[in-house]
């Protein structure tokens, strides 16, 4: 299986997000296979606990805007770890920290990678 055009559509609107407050390293991962019920996985990785935050609600912000429907947050509070549920795309809004220490690119690592079309930042502004 691959991912779905709705799954990309909604890659292409969480990546343009998190570039909007300055999320780092995304990687999306097509999980369709080995897990039925998503297909996309999003990994951002964010500096501070109030980066990580503003990355995940930012995303959580716009795909809302876009019609698409959040089935679960988890991480919020800590800001660490943001989980956002969004059935076809899960994003992972990681600290630097605790994305080097779960390593999730590990887990999935039989995974095909989904380019990620996100517009990147001028330096020269």
């Amino acid at each position: 299986m691959t991912a779905t055009d709705n799954a990309r559509d909604m890659l292409r609107i969480a990546a343009e997000a998190a570039d909007s407050k300055g999320g780092e390293d995304l990687v999306a991962l097509d999980v369709s296979g080995p897990l039925p019920l998503v297909d996309i996985f999003l990994l951002v990785t964010g500096r501070s606990e109030r980066n990580v935050a503003a990355i995940a609600d930012e995303i959580e912000d716009r795909l809302l805007e876009a019609g698409h429907k959040r089935l679960r947050r988890e991480g919020r509070q800590e800001s660490r770890w943001v989980l956002l549920d969004f059935g076809d795309l899960v994003v992972h809004v990681f600290h630097e920290q605790e994305r080097m220490f779960y390593g999730l690119e590990r887990l999935w690592k039989d995974c095909p990678v989904v380019p990620v079309e996100a517009p990147s930042r001028s330096v020269a502004d």
